[in-house]
């Protein structure tokens, strides 16, 4: 008789925050939203993304065609 070594134990991904609606939820392969805990939620996100609702304060560069002012 052998003895077989019995399989590891499924480790669990980390308990994380829902970036769309705040739930716990974890992120593992087995959740295929990850990092949202929902399609609903995932797909919120995704509209938001597309309509350009996430963006990153800046300020515009100079327009090359434009003279510069006086005092610039």
């Amino acid at each position: 008789m052998t003895d077989t070594p019995s399989p590891l134990p499924a480790r669990r991904g980390p308990e994380v925050d829902c970036p769309a609606c705040g739930s716990k939820t974890r992120f593992e392969p087995a959740n295929p939203y990850r990092p949202f805990c929902s399609q609903r939620c995932q797909s919120h996100d995704f509209g938001a993304w597309a309509n350009e609702n996430y963006r990153v304060a800046a300020e515009a560069p100079p327009d090359p065609y434009q003279p510069p002012r006086a005092g610039d």
